[in-house]
């Protein structure tokens, strides 16, 4: 699998699980109402998705000036067995 580093970077911190799961439980979310959930600046917000979807664990969908993101639930049940997937984001 490529880039298993970067997705167990990726994995390996709170903020960036808490956001997976926020994006697990919808089928996609606005950039804005993430800094909306979560009380970081703007710049730690971006740096996270980016990790995120750099590690292929997010997709990100532009809307005019807006970002969209999503799970990329293929990844992640690539790496992860349904029971962990169950006990993270359900």
């Amino acid at each position: 699998m490529e880039n298993i580093d970067l997705i167990f970077k990726a994995l390996s911190d709170p903020i960036r699980l808490s956001i997976l799961k926020k994006l697990y439980s919808a089928e996609s979310v606005c950039v804005c109402e993430l800094s909306e959930i979560f009380d970081i600046s703007q710049s730690k917000l971006s740096y996270h998705l980016k990790l995120l979807h750099s590690a292929n664990l997010i997709n990100k969908t532009s809307e005019g000036k807006w970002n969209f993101y999503s799970v990329n639930k293929d990844t992640l049940s690539k790496i992860l067995t349904y029971d962990v997937i169950q006990k993270l984001f359900l």
